[in-house]
């Protein structure tokens, strides 16, 4: 065994040990629903004392973002430190200690992007599951085409005064803060005029209205900025832009990199996190005796670890600072409908029992419905094709 390879067991063992005593007994194995996140934030109810504690070790060892430096909160752990410690946490049946916008989406663009004094106070509180984020993109008009927002940020000396509206943004209703682009130069060419602004969502002007799907609820809002006054420098003197002023497309890009593969490697999920064999295998029994439904369910389940491994090769081509770049859109594509495929399945499985509502398989019709906007939403599975022809074929236009 080489050094390296030793001092990985030794980290593992480290690992599996502070885990085994820091996890709380009654979070092990439970099954991952919508009620078990942790999202933080200052109006998190904590589902329990269990779930409290364990963000709270987590976080006090930088093990919300593992990646992070330490000095932002994080663990500082290497790539490969990051893998073990994810495996540890599954093989333990450990719940993630924290979901957010933040730590998926903000945190990147902010170590990329920020100001020190930007990343010395948002990104700890990120960890610490003391804020949430909300990200504001999208626009009635400027979805696929996302360069043509027209919510705009007029220049009036000492603050921005917004004026717009966002729409499908996930969890408006229940977050703290906003990363928003804005047009803060009606007169530049549409990529050149934007600027990614941090609103506080208690601002005077600010609301929100949630959006409602065919599953019969949503993250999705709709969000309303009217006369918002936002500091250019506020009372701790922090500036609300990150980057530079009209200069935000060049943030926009790089967080939705992030935004894509954390969408396509999060749609591997299934009900209360089971495995598409384990579901299959609760049914009527002789339901697998079916050779097309079982050969069909093992294509799913190959091309599941497949994707998972592109996603993992990805990752690590990133340690060597190479990123996933456009191939992103890959990630986000071939995840999102690949989750498509596997409630299709099911539902094909199920039956007309899997179509009611509150039948034997509550939740897996609302479920299904849900999938139908993974390929919406972080931009729809037609625009990702496109840039794959386009960014990485080398493909010409139509």
């Amino acid at each position: 065994m080489s050094e390296e390879a030793g001092d990985l067991e030794r980290f593992r063992s480290t690992i599996a040990s502070w885990i085994h005593e820091a996890l709380p007994e009654d979070l092990r194995n439970q099954p991952r629903t919508e009620d078990s996140i942790c999202w933080g934030g200052k109006r998190w109810q904590f589902r329990s004392e269990s779930q409290r504690h364990w963000l709270e070790r987590c976080a006090e060892r930088g093990f919300t973002a593992p990646r992070w430096p330490e000095q932002y909160g994080g663990a500082g752990f290497t790539r490969a430190q990051e893998k073990v410690f994810r495996e540890e946490l599954a093989r333990a049946g450990a719940p993630t200690p924290l979901e957010s916008f933040g730590l998926w989406m903000l945190g990147p663009a902010l170590l990329a992007f920020g100001s020190e004094a930007q990343k010395a106070h948002y990104l700890p509180q990120i960890t610490r599951g003391e804020i949430r984020w909300c990200q504001g993109y999208s626009e009635p008009g400027a979805g696929s085409d996302l360069a043509n927002v027209q919510t705009r940020a007029e220049d009036r000396g000492d603050h921005w005064l917004v004026n717009g509206q966002k729409i499908w943004t996930s969890y408006a209703d229940k977050a703290d803060w906003i990363f928003a682009l804005v047009r803060t130069d009606r007169e530049a060419p549409k990529h050149k005029g934007i600027s990614f602004l941090l609103i506080d969502m208690e601002s005077e002007g600010v609301t929100t209205r949630p959006i409602r799907l065919i599953s019969g609820k949503s993250p999705f809002c709709e969000t309303f900025f009217d006369n918002v006054k936002v500091p250019k420098v506020d009372a701790i003197g922090l500036g609300r832009v990150v980057g530079e002023v009209n200069r935000g497309w060049d943030v926009a890009k790089h967080l939705l990199t992030h935004e894509r593969e954390m969408i396509g490697g999060g749609a591997r999920g299934l009900l209360g996190g089971r495995s598409l064999g384990d579901f299959l295998g609760s049914l009527d029994e002789g339901i697998l005796d079916d050779p097309a439904l079982r050969a069909e369910a093992m294509e799913v389940e190959i091309d599941t670890l497949a994707t998972a491994l592109t996603l993992e090769r990805y990752k690590d081509m990133s340690e060597s600072g190479q990123g996933a770049g456009h191939a992103s859109a890959m990630l986000k594509y071939m995840g999102t409908e690949l989750n498509k495929r596997r409630y299709e399945l099911l539902m094909s499985a199920t039956g007309s029992d899997g179509a009611e509502w509150d039948g034997p398989h509550g939740g897996l019709a609302a479920e299904w419905l849900r999938t139908k906007a993974n390929s919406i939403e972080g931009g729809t599975s037609e625009i990702m094709l496109d840039i794959l022809s386009k960014r990485v074929l080398g493909l010409p236009s139509a």
